[in-house]
């Protein structure tokens, strides 16, 4: 047992455990209950819970998430176009998400797949510092896909700037 101070008490029977803690009118918690004897803790439980509940929030905040945005194109793009779109790719890429670029073929257009894996090439080379190609093009139906996922160490160099 520890007491609300953090002292070790040593082992205590249960009812003087609990009598100790409504005598500072505090909370008996037990805090290890797979140790052998368990452990348990005079403190405030409101107290206890509220802290925990904020060391979790916190904890959430720190994750990271990376979410799946998709960038569709046509294999005869104009280059404006393209342009706009890398770019958009390109911001995706800096805030740590994954993208997802698909080209959508349409009637005779199946015939010249290897348009559609020339626009998805030269996409691959224009973001080659910020992301790495995760799946490389294949065909989905009408769709030729390709998944790319940020590189790590362009966040980091970025905040140390």
């Amino acid at each position: 047992m520890i007491d609300d101070s953090g002292a070790k008490l040593g082992v205590i029977p249960l009812p003087k455990a609990l009598e100790l803690a409504e005598g500072k009118e505090l909370d008996l918690v037990e805090v290890a209950p797979q140790a052998n004897p368990p452990v348990c803790r005079i403190l405030d439980y409101g107290k206890f819970r509220y802290q925990q509940q904020k060391r979790e929030k916190d904890a959430r905040k720190k994750q990271k998430v990376q979410t799946l945005k998709e960038m569709k194109m046509r294999p005869k793009i104009d280059e404006h176009d393209y342009n706009f779109k890398v770019k958009a790719i390109i911001n995706f890429l800096k805030n740590g998400h994954r993208v997802k670029v698909s080209v959508f073929f349409r009637g005779r257009e199946m015939a010249f797949l290897n348009r559609g894996r020339e626009v998805l090439d030269r996409v691959m080379k224009d973001c080659e510092g910020l992301g790495k190609v995760e799946s490389l093009p294949r065909m989905e139906g009408r769709y030729m896909r390709m998944l790319m996922t940020p590189i790590s160490t362009y966040k980091e160099t970025e905040k140390e700037d």
